[in-house]
């Protein structure tokens, strides 16, 4: 039942998860489209009122031009020299509506009827300034956009000539009437008060122009993060979305390019949206709590029915339960009740048929433990007889070992002093032929050794000490009549037991045997932390690399051409791995199996701990 339950809770809460974020996203995308709608309204009224504005402007260019004539006049008269100018009696002399400017090669506002005007650098101001320069460097008429001075806020409507000899940039200013007693009827900030139905989560709207300073309300004054977020607008010239969850809003940056290549004045400006997210989130909050009630409401009733019939269907298993519960204690001869249905009939029948069989069962294990009880009885006996036997074949095996490695070592050895005298006293041929069989006894008395050494290791199990490594190398090279050994190391102490000088034996026997007696063999030691790594280089064939991992088995021959029963590496790797290290073959030269091998192995550094 708990598991009928957990599925029917798993599939409710994916249905009703899934539901949810359906509705959910539904409501997110309704929002966001009425945002967007309102956001492209508004764009598209700033435009109209934008070509409205750009209407009234181009009306007042023939009078600007007209203008000119009296400055350019004036100029020449005054020598080219704008010094000697009086810019307010020509200022009189136009009608008094529009002020006058001068601007040199700088972008430097020289000489104005305005005196706050006058020092504004224009070259703060890369592409307005490459503008001025453009039309100072000219010979026309130029007129700008009414736009609003960045010092003082008022409205005017600018227009440039240039100087004939192109020092200077005159700017004629006019204030139009209709803009300054507000009667044209076209207005950003008036346009964006009548949009503020269009969305009822729209709390403000503010316009900023290139310049970040706002359209409309003087008296606002905004945060310094606010105000960082409109340079980057402006900056990067792309609207941009900011959350606030503490505030539950969330305000929307669009950026108008209204930028015209045809004007000084960039008329581009950033609108700010603030939208409530407060409703959003209680439709939201409304949406999950009904969701989360709904599917409360399924389970409880899901679990109200799994229950009752669940109820229904396990009554028939509990009398079976306890029927095989009797049996369990061991009243065999108890039936199973009859019930209905047609599987739990067959049920009936298996059980009682299992019960049957589990007593014929019982009665043969009986039968075997009597048949066990004098099996065991016996088993002791031929233990200790198999015991016997197995101890007289060991030290049977151990007799012929002591034999071929004592007295057939003595028998070796006295043939070698022979054969040895042999050697000494021919020449040519016979001396030849006394070398090799000097050689194969030599060979044998090897095979013996190796025999002997395998058995100690695996008998003796010798405790592990500290050694001195450096003292066995060099007795080894020492005792060994091959020239070319050349060591590098120093006194170090490793964990081994006597039979160390066996690594050493045979690697360095095994290296000249497949150097033909012939070449170098190198032993370096390098010292580590908690252990020493050994190598035992040699100028031989190598080893080629589908054998370096096989070499150190039992009775594994690196090369067919040279004799060996393939024990000196075995030897070497079963002493490695009882001190507790590990040995491996590389190439002498990484990549170059040809140029001799490299049989490397490591060994523990005191305390030493028993194998």
């Amino acid at each position: 039942m708990i598991y009928v339950i957990l599925i029917i809770v798993f599939v409710i809460a994916i249905l009703s998860s899934y539901s949810y974020f359906e509705a959910k996203n539904d409501i997110v995308e309704k929002t966001d489209l009425l945002q967007e709608q309102a956001e492209k309204s508004i764009i598209e009224w700033m435009i109209l009122v934008d070509a409205g504005l750009e209407m009234y402007d181009d009306t007042l260019n023939a009078r600007m031009q007209t203008g000119f004539e009296d400055f350019l006049r004036a100029y020449e008269e005054a020598g080219n020299d704008p010094a000697q100018m009086d810019l307010e009696r020509l200022k009189e002399d136009l009608g008094g509506t529009m002020d006058l400017y001068i601007i040199d090669q700088d972008g430097v506002i020289r000489y104005s009827t305005v005196e706050h005007e006058i020092g504004v650098d224009f070259s703060g101001i890369p592409d307005f300034f490459a503008y001025i320069t453009l039309l100072r460097e000219g010979d026309s008429f130029s007129a700008d956009r009414v736009v609003r001075e960045r010092t003082s806020g008022i409205v005017r409507k600018y227009a440039y000539m240039p100087t004939p000899d192109h020092r200077y940039l005159l700017e004629l200013g006019l204030v139009p009437e209709l803009l300054e007693t507000r009667k044209l009827g076209l207005s950003y900030v008036q346009t964006t008060d009548n949009l503020k139905t269009l969305n009822q989560d729209l709390l403000s709207i503010r316009i900023y122009d290139i310049f970040g300073q706002i359209v409309g309300n003087k008296s606002y004054m905004g945060d310094d993060l606010q105000r960082e977020r409109i340079s980057s607008v402006i900056e990067e010239r792309q609207g941009a979305v900011y959350a606030d969850p503490a505030n539950r809003t969330e305000t929307h940056y669009l950026f108008l390019d209204l930028r015209d290549p045809d004007y000084a004045s960039d008329l581009s400006m950033v609108i700010e949206l603030t939208y409530t997210t407060a409703s959003l989130d209680q439709k939201l909050t409304s949406l999950l709590f009904s969701h989360i009630m709904i599917a409360l409401l399924a389970v409880l009733l899901s679990g109200l029915l799994v229950f009752v019939g669940i109820c229904h269907v396990s009554r028939p298993i509990s009398e079976v339960v306890e029927d095989i519960d009797r049996i369990a204690q061991g009243d065999l001869d108890h039936r199973i009740r009859h019930t209905q249905g047609l599987e739990f009939s067959r049920l009936e029948n298996s059980i009682n048929a299992m019960v049957g069989a589990l007593k014929a069962s019982l009665g043969r294990a009986q039968e075997s433990e009597r048949a066990l009880r004098e099996y065991n009885e016996n088993l002791e006996a031929i233990i200790t007889e198999r015991t016997a036997e197995l101890k007289a074949s060991n030290e049977e095996a151990n007799l012929y070992i002591d034999i071929m490695s004592h007295d057939i070592n003595n028998t070796n050895t006295i043939g070698l002093g022979y054969l040895q005298m042999i050697v000494d006293r021919f020449d040519g041929r016979e001396r030849d032929l006394a070398e090799r069989v000097r050689n194969s006894i030599l060979r044998s008395s090897q095979i013996i050794q190796n025999v002997s050494t395998i058995r100690t290791i695996h008998m003796r199990n010798l405790p592990l000490e500290p050694v001195d490594l450096d003292l066995v190398i060099r007795a080894e090279i020492a005792g060994n009549h091959n020239a070319g050994i050349h060591y590098e190391g120093g006194p170090v102490l490793v964990c081994a037991d006597t039979l160390l000088s066996e690594v050493f034996s045979n690697l360095i026997g095994n290296a000249f045997k497949f150097m033909g007696g012939k070449g170098e063999v190198t032993i370096r030691v390098e010292e580590g932390e908690d252990e020493v790594l050994v190598s035992v280089e040699d100028t031989g064939p190598g080893i080629p690399d589908d054998l370096k991992e096989a070499i150190f088995g039992r009775f594994k021959r690196g090369s067919e051409k040279v004799s060996g029963k393939g024990l000196g590496l075995y030897i070497v790797r079963s002493l490695v791995e009882h001190y507790g290290g590990m040995v491996w073959v590389e190439d002498r030269v990484p990549g170059v199996p040809g140029a001799g091998a490299a049989i490397r192995f490591t060994l523990k550094r005191p305390p030493c701990q028993e194998p």
